[in-house]
């Protein structure tokens, strides 16, 4: 399986699935990142937490926790 934290620097790709439940999913969805998303990586921090991301037009930052939930297309 293939996460968001496996997409390299520069590279995007689209949400296949997100994994886990109750309220981390529900703040993952309520952000814009759905089934289907696009997702452009920006930056990675140094040590890598956190994954400075595009989604939608806009800027967010994830933490690596977030981002290990997220199933990515290749």
């Amino acid at each position: 399986m293939r996460t968001l934290r496996d997409v390299p620097i520069g590279q995007a790709a689209t949400v296949v699935k997100i994994h886990g439940s109750g309220a981390l999913k529900r703040r993952i969805m309520d952000m814009g990142i759905t089934k289907g998303t696009e997702i452009r990586v920006r930056k990675v921090a140094p040590l890598g937490d956190p994954v400075e991301v595009t989604v939608r037009g806009y800027e967010l930052s994830l933490r690596k926790e977030d981002a290990d939930i997220l199933e990515m297309s290749e």
